[in-house]
């Protein structure tokens, strides 16, 4: 039995998940199989063209998804089977506070069997709702066309997060008569609805902004999350007011924009831009939730009382959370501003703002930095020489994935997002280790340019198994492996912060990465001095395949990155620094 358009009345579990899936547009699920998924695999084979993107561990599935989910601006859709279940709490935690929406179905045992004691049984649902919008237990065939359409628009409208439906293994496989196969057309992308701030609010905030003297636009992710980068630049460029971006929010705008600010804060941010965030008189908070990294640990902007803070979000939580706000904007970034922009035109018709051009404070602060020629320790080569070339050479269609730490303070710094977009991806909402390359994974799939994964040795141990799916993927990867044999970060922590003289829970052996990106078929190169870089850079990104490339790095005590807090330390110890 058939309907007019020769879907069946009748279907089975799997069948209605994946006539919905396509429904919504889902062109690529990420995932790793199990025996509670066979059912579904086996109409999946059969009956779909879903590309299925299989990984090695559950951890870089749900990496790779909130990865996707970033570049394409859809929904991804994620599985795991119930004995892996837990391992996707890391990207789907970072999807989470990231603001990234995840389809996530999680295979079950038979509903009940839990309850003897059947193995992999757990309370999914309970593991998942703190970490999700929503969780949903699946329990017959009949609902799934309208949990799935739930699923989507809930995790596409509003602050976008994931959605986690648990799916027991007997549904793949029972029948029953579907009459309400549709999808909502608004929920494949996000954000799925506009809703604009209070109009009245909005006359404020500019009269604030006109108003002021040295006012700064401070765009999070959510500004890239809203695709909001030309309405932003308009109103930057209508009223002459700089735009900084936290790290997630980097390439908001074209960096090389005269009023481009960069990058703000203490994953990246270098002096010059937090100087002149601290001495303005009026901070517009666009899209972010002024979390500590970002605002150096709410020092940034110096007494909150001598200045006027403005702040648009989707999310009533953040706004206003941690700054004491003059003009509270709960609603979407680009229609919001958009309204913004066209009261401004029309109110205001003969706006005559003085000119900024930030580009000649922004070039000199860069060179003080490229040409420093800070020494380095024997057998490292300088992480600023490796990103000044890369900034030089990277094509505009590529990719940038990078781990908290070294791997990616040094890119957040340098590199210059020349188009806007969300081009650069880190994780920095949870800033677990291991994300940049599964993340590569995942934009590998969503980008037809090339893929730089800024990784380190810390971090890659998490994740070696992948190097086989970037492999067979046939897909142009860049590894780059910042290497210094110790788990950077908190090494650094413990010697300037802590005054540790000798951390012991840092360092670990050597590995032949080399040996081991070989073992996996990638082209490999080791960067050994800085004569090495340009070649072996070129080399790597117009190959097309899958390559790694190791440099010795110092670590974050030797050298200090740009990091506030390290960058004091440094300056009281004369230590070397960049900043």
């Amino acid at each position: 039995m058939a309907d007019a358009n020769g879907i069946p009345a009748i279907m089975n579990g799997a069948q209605a998940i994946l006539k919905m899936l396509e429904l919504h547009g889902v062109q690529h699920v990420f995932g790793l199989p199990g025996e509670t998924t066979i059912g579904w695999y086996k109409e999946w084979r059969t009956t779909s063209n879903i590309e299925y993107v299989l990984t090695r561990d559950e951890r870089t599935a749900s990496f790779a998804a909130e990865a996707y989910a970033k570049v394409t601006g859809r929904p991804c859709v994620l599985e795991a089977p119930s004995p892996g279940v837990t391992h996707c709490t890391p990207g789907i935690t970072e999807a989470f506070l990231s603001s990234v929406p995840v389809i996530y179905f999680s295979s079950d045992i038979p509903i009940n069997q839990d309850k003897k004691h059947g193995l992999t049984g757990v309370d999914q649902t309970a593991l998942y709702a703190s970490i999700c919008k929503e969780s949903f237990y699946i329990t017959n065939v009949k609902e799934i066309p309208f949990l799935l359409r739930r699923a989507f628009r809930v995790a596409t409208s509003g602050r976008p997060a994931p959605v986690h439906i648990r799916v027991p293994i007997n549904v793949f496989h029972e029948t029953a008569e579907i009459t309400d196969l549709y999808a909502e057309p608004d929920y494949q992308v996000y954000p799925a609805h506009r809703p604009v701030a209070d109009h009245a609010k909005i006359r404020k905030a500019i009269g604030l902004l006109l108003a002021s003297k040295k006012a700064v636009i401070i765009c999070g992710q959510g500004a890239l999350i809203s695709k909001a980068s030309e309405v932003i630049q308009e109103l930057a460029e209508l009223l002459q007011i700089p735009v900084g971006t936290t790290t997630p929010g980097k390439g908001t705008i074209p960096e090389d924009h005269p009023l481009a600010l960069r990058v703000i804060g203490a994953r990246g941010g270098m002096d010059y831009a937090n100087d002149y965030v601290k001495d303005t008189d009026a901070v517009f908070f666009v899209g972010t939730n002024t979390d500590s990294s970002s605002t150096d640990h709410w020092k940034l902007y110096g007494d909150p009382t001598s200045k006027a803070f403005l702040h648009l979000d989707i999310a009533e939580a953040h706004v206003g959370n941690n700054f004491p706000v003059q003009v509270a904007l709960v609603g979407d970034a680009r229609a919001s501003l958009a309204y913004m922009v066209e009261l401004i035109k029309a109110e205001h018709p003969r706006l005559d703002r003085t000119p900024v051009d930030l580009n000649p404070i922004k070039r000199a602060a860069l060179d003080k930095v490229f040409n420093s020629n800070v020494p380095m320790p024997k057998g490292v080569v300088s992480p600023v020489k490796l990103t000044q070339a890369l900034d030089e050479m990277l094509p505009d269609n590529a990719i940038v994935t990078a781990e908290p730490g070294v791997s990616a303070i040094f890119p957040s710094a340098l590199l210059t997002m020349r188009k806007a977009g969300r081009r650069y991806l880190t994780n920095y909402s949870m800033g677990a280790l291991g994300y940049a390359v599964p993340a590569g994974i995942g934009a590998s799939f969503a980008n037809e340019g090339p893929i730089i994964s800024f990784t380190g040795d810390g971090s890659l141990a998490f994740v070696l198994g992948d190097f086989e799916t970037i492999r067979r993927s046939g897909k142009n990867v860049t590894v780059i492996l910042t290497r210094n044999d110790t788990y950077g970060w908190i090494r650094g922590e413990a010697v300037l912060l802590d005054n540790v003289d000798a951390p012991w829970a840092t360092d670990f052996g050597a590995v032949d990465y080399m040996k081991v990106a070989e073992g996996f078929g990638f082209r490999t190169a080791r960067i050994s001095s800085e004569d090495d870089i340009r070649g072996v850079l070129a080399e790597a990104i117009s190959y097309e395949g899958a390559s790694f490339i190791e440099i010795m790095v110092p670590s974050q005590d030797k050298i200090i990155p740009f990091v506030p807090a390290w960058v004091r330390v440094a300056k009281e110890r004369n230590l070397p620094y960049f900043s």
